[in-house]
């Protein structure tokens, strides 16, 4: 007798869908169930929606069991309640035509006696985001708002967010913000207080006004201990948003927030000391004493908590270094390295003890870096022996930070060798007077020794910088020169090509031949910087011998200040976005939020589909409510820049690319013979009267350039036409032309306490402007213009701050080409504004 097949039925499981058969087969089981009034009837359907939600999940399409699914959801069953609003939720969004079929459920359920299901079935209906089923929101939302339980409430609250999101004109027509603020004030539930304050700041855009008034501000303040950790944090935010109308109010808010600088959660006492310094920044006195009072709480974060906490409260305490250095001096010892601190938590340290380094703890903060420079972490060694320069460049204790430097170099290992000596070149850079001392040492190290090409390089510059003072400088450089082939970094070939010309104006008969040997090397060099170098040393001294000194080995003079990495723009900026990523990332909002501003590693889609803000299909806000959506419209950032200078023409610096034959042998075979004698030293000769252009340098033949013909001046349309949804339309599918910055006048600035004033001034020079918004200090314009007998348009974002009376310029255009020239036209115009 043949074995027994098992059924399918029986071989199916939720972990394992079968595919189309398998839906097929629940289709049919959900219909013989669905008005099935048996005892174990939810039991089994328990099991099928399981399945369903397994088939579900693994990508199969199980859309056509819809209408069944909702057949079995007439049940008091919350467990099947879930698992159908579930499937409801996934499906109805891309099949718009079935989910009508929820409506009439939903709503009812909506009713039900059971808050948990009327909260559950609310959520759904809310999450089902069909723009055609809007109509059937309004009045459960409006319902759910005044349910006596809290928790449909909440999620009323919420729900009238999302519908803001999917029409804001429905939202707004059924008065469901009003409703959210008088429930925000008069609800006795905590929890959901914090939940209405959350989808009012969702809905902002319209009714800033009332979100941040001192009622209702006040109230949120009064009952902050009730709420969660996240609930205080909201509200917090919204507090430093808040525009106190005098000095009192400033402190009554600060004494309702003093105990939370004692609260155990990091996020809210950051967000705590947010709210401080923004409100007492006009106060200055009243400042400095709340960098006092922060002090005690951050220093206890961070010596409490998790390591990633510690991180991030230490960048915001650096960031305050940064600002008020003096206040901090005292605490240095609480920057110490502990052993069980990860590499990225010691990092910050050693910045916070350069940082706050100063006359009084100098010679205590730089013996605790002369500790880790013999650090097992490498990097940590590395980045303690910088600190101590940088202490050194600080004009503290210089003397006995030298003494410290140098003896670094006695400790034969690599990397404090290579450190050391580029730390020892930054500081005979700035004190001179110190090059005995540091000659003598730096003299008995051996390059061989060193393999590191930054701390070779700064040995090399030094040899060339002190050549006269070094009895060996001259041999050395020879030994380097020899084996200028087994040396790959171009930074060394480079040092290496000027130290030796330096060296040949101080000691011409010891470097001669050394010269003539470095400069056919580098002229064979395969590197385009090295070759080109080495070509313009040989033609400055072909041309004139004096010339060459005095280009190469001027008369040196002492650095006083190093350059800065970041602008004080940059720290400012910063520093209003206190409590917030950028202080981790130690850069401004928009350098990691916009596209135009990240690598184009970091994201997948094309460089010429860059937007600004959400501008997706599904976030597009209809053209007719440009002037009155501006949250939607207007990106919330205060103070907005770009990269300025840096991207002013959409790119970063070129790159050149030589020809291959100026790389290979006929470069060679194509010298002069002068050129070739450099390799026997007594053929060196001097030509004054030889005159090379600088197009000329490499030997191209380039004759000289025509004189450029000034480009065709650019005209206007005086009447341009645009509605709203082709501007959206095209911002969103333009590349950016241009990203500048430019500066207003002062009368400019004040007029803007009226921005139609400027709307108007930029009318008047054929510039029209199609929305606006903003609050001061900070404006936004959208601005169009037509070129004058073409179709082509010119789109503006100007986003000016009336603080710095600084404009950044967005440029995008159908005529690339063109926008060069209405770039100066309209900075032009807006140069002009305010002084007619």
């Amino acid at each position: 007798m043949a074995p027994t097949v098992p059924s399918a039925a029986k071989s199916a499981s939720p972990s394992q869908p079968s595919g189309k058969s398998e839906v097929a087969d629940l289709k049919q089981q959900l219909r013989q169930l669905a008005g099935s009034r048996a005892a174990d009837a939810d039991d089994q359907r328990r099991d099928v929606f399981k399945r369903v939600i397994s088939c579900m999940t693994a990508g199969i399409d199980v859309s056509a069991a819809f209408g069944e699914m909702v057949l079995c959801s007439a049940t008091s069953d919350v467990v099947l309640k879930k698992m159908c609003y579930l499937y409801v939720g996934v499906h109805a969004r891309n099949h718009p035509d079935l989910a009508l079929l929820t409506i009439n459920f939903l709503q009812r359920d909506c009713r039900d006696q059971d808050p948990t299901i009327r909260g559950l079935a609310l959520r759904s209906l809310c999450s089902l985001r069909v723009p055609n089923l809007v109509e059937y929101l309004v009045t459960p939302l409006a319902t759910g708002l005044k349910d006596p339980s809290a928790y449909v409430r909440m999620i009323a609250a919420v729900g009238a967010a999302k519908l803001y999101h999917i029409s804001a004109t429905a939202c707004l027509d059924a008065d469901l913000p009003a409703a959210l603020k008088a429930l925000m004030l008069t609800d006795p539930d905590a929890q959901e207080i914090w939940t209405l304050e959350a989808a009012k700041s969702e809905e902002a855009a319209r009714e800033i006004e009332t979100l941040y008034s001192k009622p209702t501000v006040f109230y949120l303040l009064n009952r902050i201990k009730e709420f969660s950790e996240w609930a205080q944090c909201l509200v917090l935010e919204l507090v430093s948003k808040f525009l106190p109308s005098d000095n009192n109010e400033i402190f009554d808010i600060m004494n309702l927030l003093e105990d939370r600088l004692q609260h155990a959660n990091g996020a809210v006492v950051l967000a705590t000391i947010k709210v401080f310094l923004h409100l007492t920044m006009s106060m200055t006195d009243v400042h400095q004493q709340v960098y006092e009072r922060i002090k005690a709480p951050l220093l206890t974060l961070v010596g409490a908590g998790s390591p990633e906490q510690s991180y991030s409260v230490l960048c915001h305490l650096h960031l305050l270094v940064m600002r008020a250095p003096m206040l901090f001096s005292s605490d240095y010892k609480s920057f110490y390295c502990q052993f069980s601190d990860p590499s990225y938590v010691k990092k910050l340290k050693l910045e916070m003890l350069t940082a706050i380094a100063n006359e009084s703890n100098t010679y205590e903060i730089v013996t605790e870096l002369c500790e880790y420079a013999g650090n097992v972490d490498v990097p940590i060694a590395r980045e303690s022996i910088r600190a101590v320069g940088k202490i050194a460049l600080q004009q503290y204790d210089v003397n006995a930070i030298v003494d410290r430097l140098l003896q670094f170099l006695e400790m034969d290992k690599d990397y404090v060798t290579a450190e050391t000596l580029v730390l020892v070149k930054d500081l005979l850079r700035k004190y001179p007077q110190w090059s005995h001392d540091c000659i003598a040492v730096v003299g008995n190290i051996s390059s061989k020794n060193i393999q590191e090409p930054k701390g070779k390089a700064a040995l090399i510059w030094m040899l060339g910088e002190y050549s006269q003072d070094m009895h060996d400088a001259p041999y050395i450089l020879e030994s380097l020169v020899e084996n200028w082939e087994e040396e790959h970094s171009p930074e060394v070939r480079l040092h290496l090509l000027t130290a030796v010309m330096k060296c040949f104006f101080k000691r011409p008969p010891e470097t001669q031949m050394a010269l003539g040997a470095t400069l056919a090397a580098g002229l064979a060099d395969t590197h385009q910087d090295v070759h080109d170098r080495a070509l313009f040393y040989y033609r400055l001294l072909q041309y004139d011998p004096a010339v060459a000194e005095r280009v190469v080995n001027p008369p040196k003079q002492a650095v006083s200040v190093f350059a800065d990495t970041q602008s004080s723009e940059i720290k400012d900026r910063i520093f209003d976005e206190f409590n917030s990523l950028s202080v981790v990332y130690q850069k401004p909002s928009y350098m990691f939020t916009d596209k135009e501003h990240r690598g184009p590693f970091e994201y997948s889609e094309d460089l010429t589909n860059l937007t600004v803000g959400a501008e997706t299909s599904e976030n597009t806000i209809s053209a007719q409510r440009y002037q009155e959506n501006d949250n939607d419209l207007l990106l919330s950032t205060s103070d907005k820049e770009d990269s300025g200078t840096a991207t002013s023409n959409g790119s970063s610096a070129s790159t050149y690319n030589a020809p291959s034959d100026l790389l290979g042998p006929s470069l060679l075979s194509s010298q002069t013979a002068s050129e070739t004698s450099l390799i026997n030293p007594g053929g060196l000769t001097y030509s004054s009267q030889s005159n090379f252009s600088l197009d000329d340098l490499l030997g191209l033949g380039v004759p000289e350039a025509p004189v450029p013909q000034p480009a065709p001046a650019l005209a206007l349309n005086s009447k341009p036409v645009l509605d709203p949804a082709t501007f959206q339309k095209k911002w969103g599918q333009l590349a950016l032309s241009l990203s500048q910055e430019c500066s207003l006048s002062p009368q400019g600035a004040a007029s803007l306490m009226n921005p139609q004033s400027l709307i108007r001034h930029m009318q008047s020079n054929y510039v029209q402007c199609i929305a606006s918004g903003g609050q001061p200090p900070n404006y936004k314009f959208f601005f169009y213009a037509q070129k004058d007998g073409a179709t082509a348009f010119f789109l503006v974002e100007c986003i000016v701050n009336t603080a710095s009376a600084k404009a950044q310029i967005k440029i995008k255009a159908d005529d690339g080409t063109a926008s060069e020239a209405f770039s100066t036209i309209f900075q032009s115009a807006l140069s002009k504004f305010g002084l007619s």
